[in-house]
């Protein structure tokens, strides 16, 4: 299998080794907080074994020897078939660090970000590698939520695209393409909106953060853990998606015409939010709440196999 590097040892980073180790890749994991790089190896091992209860993965030492961590860039990106940049969320970090593994490259690897909403034209259009450099958006974590959002700058060539999804399929993600640089791209845009009405429902008193959170677990959620909202509406009406929206377009459109305000976002109600949600419903720390989201994703993951 092909070497991918991967830049960052973040939450995603930690993430894509588990996705690239698992299928057999060799992976080469850096970043210049050497402490970072230090405790990577305890937070794969321990995906890997939650994963490994679930019968998703076997022999987790010898995917853990497949992860290979090394202080500088060039160490990591020498000879991959794909580099994987998880750096900081900003603009000006992108530039330098693409401008940086572009140097450091050979033409035919492929860079990746998997920034969460800049498109890819905003830092890399000065770099003589351009063509080959792209968005690979995952969710978080990328070991449990295999989509993967390809979008390219104007300037990335189709078969760089067309490269980094075959990589990405043979790790067992499911790559998707966008088609349009759109910021958010297509999964954080659908959030977003969800999260915009989600606001103001709570901001206006219409329910409790703690109710809305119910309405989407045990209700939205359980059918889009496997269907589409395309598929959800061809289902939920006997003449299918067009049925659907003859039946309820009404209502549809008078929601779009009216929007939640940018207001929803703004100090004074994120604080009337943050006080109606007080830490939430459950008690534990953060991090054992995070442990129960994978552990539950992790089964999810499991059945769905069990399912196809």
């Amino acid at each position: 299998m092909p070497t991918v590097a991967l830049v960052g040892a973040g939450l995603i980073g930690r993430s894509w080794a588990v996705v690239f180790a698992r299928a057999g890749f060799a992976v080469r994991l850096t970043d210049r907080d050497p402490a970072a790089l230090a405790a990577a190896p305890g937070h794969i091992a321990e995906a890997l074994r939650q994963l490994a209860a679930h019968g998703l993965v076997e022999d987790v030492p010898a995917i853990l020897a497949r992860v290979q961590g090394v202080p500088t860039l060039a160490e990591a990106v020498a000879g991959a078939a794909l580099v994987q940049e998880s750096g900081p969320e900003t603009v000006e970090a992108k530039q330098a660090l693409f401008a940086e593994l572009d140097a450091l490259c050979p033409p035919g690897t492929i860079l990746a970000s998997s920034t969460s909403a800049i498109v890819a034209s905003r830092f890399t259009e000065d770099l003589p590698g351009r063509a080959r450099c792209l968005v690979g958006h995952p969710v978080n974590p990328p070991h449990l939520v295999p989509v993967v959002e390809l979008c390219g700058a104007p300037w990335t060539d189709p078969a760089v695209i067309a490269r980094a999804g075959a990589l990405y399929a043979a790790a067992g993600q499911v790559p998707v393409t966008v088609h349009k640089e759109v910021e958010g791209f297509v999964l954080n845009r659908l959030q977003g909106a969800v999260l915009s009405e989600a606001f103001r429902l709570v901001a206006e008193g219409v329910v409790s953060p703690a109710d809305l959170d119910r309405t989407v677990a045990e209700g939205l959620g359980l059918r889009w853990s496997f269907l589409g909202p395309f598929a959800t509406i061809d289902l939920n009406a006997p003449g299918g998606v067009s049925d659907y929206a003859a039946r309820y377009g009404g209502f549809y459109r008078r929601l779009a015409a009216d929007p939640a305000p940018p207001e929803v976002w703004d100090a004074e109600s994120l604080r009337r939010i943050a006080d109606a949600w007080n830490g939430g419903p459950d008690p534990a720390s953060p991090d054992e709440r995070a442990r129960r989201r994978d552990a539950r994703l992790a089964a999810l993951m499991a059945h769905k196999r069990a399912q196809t």
